[in-house]
């Protein structure tokens, strides 16, 4: 090789590097939108208790499902203590004459109450919940098993709450990330959150109230709690599930694979995180979906879609492996990033975001927003390099 062809080639190498260092820190602010017609966003509360949870108020189950057609919500999952019933949840919640609606998808359900902590059950069809009740005590092994057999999604609840989950993650598929609107008693389920993710775990990330009262009407009183419900009700916060149809099935096909986000309430904006993973524009990439790296850089799009205060800024913070990556600040008709970064070639990687800045008002929960605070939306990751299988 000539002295010049030797010049030629470290010329050609040196613009290759600072044309990725260029493409690492390269950003769009407001690009168009990306519009993902595979399927549809559907929201909803995934956590909330009937008058079938003995401590609960003013809370039935149609006061529930009115509120939540109301609010514009498309699905819920009642889940009611099982433990108050000895475990009988078909004959309780879910055999109350008011579990129905014309419009609203109801998930069928319940709250997995054990000395060792706290889960949801989420199913699109009835299963026998009375036996994951009664080996509520047994090994996680055994529990695994029965949990399996029955076909049921589980998701830790509260994890760093009163009544933390304290089995092995390895037996559910989603974690409460965000447990009522006091936005700021998460920051260690956050933790917990990442902790799973860094060690290979696609876990979908997912939100509820977790309220237990209602607002009374007709002849009924006010209890010692009823003032919780302008403060942490249906929506505070708000799970969006983008689900291939308007079913149960595919809502459950959802929080399986991951593609879902979290706002603060009903009316906050939605977020969006994709990536162009073949570099043609076209994001063929979201939340919950998982490639293999080929170590070359990946431009991500992160957008704000639905209600957003256009008058206001939002800051949208992207967490790489665990770690902050980079922070923009957005606003407009529909505020979005795009930005480029490199997941590594052989280890694992994964990126999340999440949105701060003002709340969007929640007039049927007046209160919400102050316990919220800054907190607006959460998405789930987009991986590389997972195994599928873990």
């Amino acid at each position: 090789m000539t002295l010049q062809s030797k010049y030629f080639r470290f010329l050609t190498c040196l613009i290759l590097m600072l044309a990725a260092d260029y493409l690492q820190g390269q950003e769009t602010v407001n690009p168009p939108a990306v519009i993902n017609a595979s399927g549809i966003w559907l929201k909803g509360e995934l956590h909330v208790h009937s008058r079938h949870s003995t401590e609960s108020s003013n809370n039935s189950i149609s006061k529930i499902i009115n509120f939540s057609k109301s609010v514009g919500m498309d699905l819920v999952c009642i889940t009611d203590h099982d433990n108050h019933v000895n475990g009988d949840v078909a004959h309780h919640t879910w055999a109350d004459p008011e579990f129905k609606s014309d419009s609203l998808l109801l998930l069928y359900g319940a709250e997995w109450t054990t000395t060792r902590g706290h889960g949801n059950v989420f199913s699109d069809k009835p299963y026998n919940h009375q036996r994951l009740y009664d080996i509520r005590d047994a090994r996680d092994v055994n529990i695994g098993k029965v949990k399996e057999s029955l076909g049921i999604h589980l998701s830790a609840n509260h994890p760093s709450g009163k009544d933390n989950f304290g089995f092995s993650y390895d037996l559910v598929e989603s974690i409460e990330i965000w447990n009522s609107a006091i936005w700021s008693k998460n920051a260690n389920a956050i933790m917990i959150w990442d902790d799973m993710l860094s060690s290979g775990r696609m876990m979908t990330g997912r939100g509820g109230s977790d309220a237990h009262h209602g607002v009374p009407t007709a002849a009924e009183k006010p209890g010692a709690n009823t003032y919780q419900a302008e403060y942490n009700y249906v929506g505070t916060p708000t799970t969006w599930v983008f689900a291939k149809q308007r079913s149960l099935k595919a809502i459950i096909d959802a929080l399986d694979h991951g593609t879902v986000a979290v706002s603060s309430n009903p009316f906050a904006p939605r977020v969006e995180f994709y990536a162009d993973y073949h570099g043609n524009g076209k994001f063929e990439m979201m939340m919950g979906d998982n490639a293999v790296s080929t170590g070359k850089p990946v431009k991500f799009q992160v957008q704000l879609m639905g209600n957003k205060l256009t008058n206001e800024q939002y800051t949208i913070t992207v967490i790489k492996n665990g770690a902050k990556l980079d922070s923009f600040k957005v606003s407009g008709k529909i505020p979005a990033i795009q930005f480029t970064d490199t997941p590594d070639l052989k280890g694992r990687t994964y990126y999340r975001v999440t949105v701060e800045g003002k709340n969007t008002d929640y007039p049927q929960v007046p209160k919400s927003a102050s316990l919220s605070g800054k907190m607006v939306a959460i998405s789930n990751p987009i991986y590389f390099n997972f195994d599928p299988k873990f």
